[in-house]
């Protein structure tokens, strides 16, 4: 077993949330993991770029070489087409459609739609949406990780026993809200390759 992930997204849209979540997974499932912040993880609304691999024997390198990662999970679908080169014959990027326009030239959004679906296995989901029909629209980046944990060689249960541990100390119903944004990523996923 083998995930090789590039999460990627802009800072503050929740991205060290979903390393922390399959990270806590991947070691409750007594897996291997490396981490690399590669960078701009503390600027607010900067670019924001992390590898993550999980596997069931020792990893020699934090870093994920170009061409070799298996999943892309994005909370920002212009920053997912950033690292797309990152991806595999056969991976596959998962992405939220709503784009965060922090620059005076940012694409036009289905011009950038058009690019990922060039590709040939990806998710674009609008969790923002899911997210705030759920009543949080802070949990848009656990939508996205719902919609990518099919693709992580890991039991679903393993991430909602990650989420409780990791927002337990928040309580019930802040665990019972990341949960059922997880559950409603994964659906949106599966309607999405139908």
């Amino acid at each position: 077993m083998k995930s090789d992930i590039i999460l990627a997204g802009v800072g503050g849209q929740g991205i060290l949330s979903i390393a922390a979540t399959i990270g806590t997974a991947a070691v409750a499932e007594g897996l291997y993991l490396k981490q690399a912040e590669v960078h701009g993880m503390s600027q607010r609304g900067g670019d924001v770029q992390s590898h993550l691999r999980v596997s069931d024997s020792p990893i020699a390198s934090d870093l994920i070489p170009a061409g070799k990662a298996d999943l892309i999970i994005s909370v920002e679908p212009m920053e997912a087409l950033r690292y797309a080169d990152m991806l595999s014959d056969s991976g596959w990027i998962i992405t939220n459609i709503s784009p965060f326009i922090n620059i005076n030239n940012y694409p036009e959004p289905e011009a950038i739609y058009a690019e990922i679906k060039k590709i040939k296995n990806h998710v674009i989901i609008d969790a923002d949406r899911i997210a705030k029909d759920l009543g949080t629209a802070k949990a848009a980046n656990i939508v996205i990780l719902g919609a990518a944990a099919k693709f992580i060689d890991m039991p679903f249960e393993s991430f909602e026993k990650a989420l409780k541990a990791i927002f337990g100390r928040k309580g019930d119903k802040v665990v019972e809200m990341n949960i059922a944004a997880l559950h409603a990523g994964a659906k949106a996923a599966d309607e999405y390759i139908g």
